[in-house]
């Protein structure tokens, strides 16, 4: 890997002391996205060292009941989904609900894990209360906004998620890449927490030759894949493309795309030969990764990528640009290959490089199978457990200086 993002953590203390922690969140299981995927695995490691979670998330449409047990409580409030990302929800505001609840059970730091309305109105109550405050920069809605015929307001948006975050004493983002950029657009606080991958999950060992007989491919075949939302942002026609330019000089190359959106419809129509395998939860969508042999990922928008790291951990050999997770993990001959970004042509060489050279292919995906090891949930939870104490550390010194201001 070109980098540590962890050591841009600071640990604070070996000893640790159990923290009732309020997280809020837009979204959370059942909701099945990267943002509810993360923050769930934080959750649970959480719990695992302690933690007691008061967790305020939007009720789900149906029947939908708040989970309480001893080390963990959730407080659903109303929400309605994003128009354009129905996989994320917003909440409604619950400014007087969480002032009651926060003022009688006052938590050791407040963690908000989205910006929407939920989001703002936790924050606002927690610098009511003085309260230690954290947040994660998860989304690029400035950056999906582009694409989703709303452009003009991405600056409106930008100055918005400035304004959010900098209210706060850190905002963990996923790579460094994303703290250059934001601390560039003026973010302040920013601690670098990547995100970690389930190696028992996602494994080759789920490797199955029945799943690729059903894409009609054997032991010579080469299958490319694409996991993720079927959705403008993620630059699924540069995907396609050049798989429709290499079949022709690979004969026995398939391409596989593992998700669903507002695209698949239409891709469906206009591409009879590729194979939608639909959307995959657990066992089944470590086999659709484990069964394939190269990751062609060509968004340029996301603040991580979950579906890289996945892909890695599942020995694929990756094609991605240089770019969140990618640019982050992939050293580029090494355990992977990376395409300039804007840099359209150089993402299909990178795929015909692979298909040209077998051995280059098998090489680079077992050496990204070893990066992604490094990569366990429990170590990045540790690295947030270390934000968390760190942000009441300087909370606690801030209130003291005020106090002390104060009385002189």
């Amino acid at each position: 890997m070109k980098i540590e993002p962890h050591l841009q953590v600071e640990r604070i203390s070996n000893a640790r002391a159990a923290l009732n922690i309020a997280v809020v969140t837009e979204t959370y299981p059942p909701d099945i996205n990267g943002v509810a995927h993360t923050l769930s695995k934080i959750v649970q490691g959480l719990q695992g060292l302690g933690h007691v979670i008061w967790l305020v998330r939007p009720r789900q449409p149906g029947a939908d009941v708040a989970t309480v047990n001893s080390s963990y409580q959730e407080v659903l409030v109303r929400g309605f989904p994003i128009p354009f990302y129905k996989q994320l929800r917003f909440g409604l505001p619950a400014k007087r609900e969480l002032l009651r609840l926060w003022s009688r059970q006052r938590p050791d730091i407040v963690h908000i894990a989205t910006e929407g309305p939920l989001g703002w109105s936790a924050l606002q109550v927690a610098r009511k209360l003085k309260l230690p405050i954290s947040t994660d920069f998860r989304t690029n809605f400035h950056a999906y906004s582009q694409h989703y015929g709303i452009g003009w307001s991405s600056g409106a948006i930008m100055a918005y998620l400035k304004k959010f975050h900098n209210s706060a004493q850190a905002t963990m983002v996923p790579t460094s890449q994303l703290q250059h950029e934001l601390s560039h657009a003026g973010f302040k606080h920013l601690y670098v927490v990547p995100r970690g991958v389930d190696t028992d999950t996602f494994s080759p060992a789920h490797r199955s030759a029945t799943l690729r007989k059903t894409w009609n491919a054997d032991d010579a075949s080469r299958v490319l894949l694409y996991v993720g939302r079927l959705a403008p942002e993620k630059n699924l026609k540069l995907v396609i493309q050049t798989y429709q330019n290499l079949k022709h000089r690979h004969a026995d190359l398939k391409l596989v795309l593992v998700g669903d959106g507002p695209m698949r419809e239409s891709l469906e129509k206009e591409n009879p030969d590729v194979i939608f395998a639909g959307f995959q939860t657990g066992a089944h969508l470590a086999q659709h990764y484990a069964s394939a042999d190269i990751f062609a990922f060509a968004s340029q928008t996301e603040t991580f990528g979950n579906v890289t790291l996945e892909a890695m951990a599942s020995r694929l050999a990756v094609v991605a640009f240089d770019h969140a997770a990618a640019g982050e993990l992939i050293q580029s001959g090494v355990n992977g290959v990376l395409a300039r970004t804007q840099f359209e042509f150089d993402f299909e060489m990178g795929v015909q490089t692979l298909l040209n050279n077998r051995e280059l292919m098998l090489v680079l995906a077992e050496q990204a199978c070893l990066s992604a090891r490094s990569l366990s949930w429990r170590m990045i939870v540790e690295r947030t457990e270390g934000v968390f104490h760190h942000v009441m550390r300087q909370h606690i010194q801030l209130f003291a200086t005020d106090v002390t201001t104060a009385a002189a």
